[in-house]
């Protein structure tokens, strides 16, 4: 078994984090509010994001409202944000690029 990662210090956060301009920091996590089309092109989104979450073994919290999703990245088991936080990150907005479906 691999060690828990360690959270980033808060200084490499928001660097990091000045790179994502579509995400926010919020209580120790990363956030981003979506809107969608419509209701199944947000679960759409959420089934694919499964998808991708799985491979990585790294799990978001998601909220979902109608066309409205809520997602939320920590490292639970660091107990803060780490790099793979950030990986996720980019890996979800490469998703939402190939997807035409997102009001905002």
């Amino acid at each position: 078994m691999s060690p828990s990662p360690q959270p980033l210090p808060d200084s490499e956060v928001a660097a990091r984090l000045a790179k994502l301009p579509s995400w926010r920091l919020e209580t120790n996590q990363l956030a981003r509010d979506l809107k969608f089309s419509a209701f199944l092109k947000a679960i759409d989104f959420v089934n694919r994001l499964a998808a991708v979450a799985e491979e990585m073994d790294h799990h978001p919290d998601i909220t979902i409202s109608w066309r409205r999703v809520q997602l939320r990245l920590t490292s639970h088991d660091a107990g803060g944000i780490t790099p793979r936080d950030f990986a996720l990150a980019g890996k979800i907005d490469s998703l939402l690029s190939e997807m035409s479906s997102v009001v905002r």
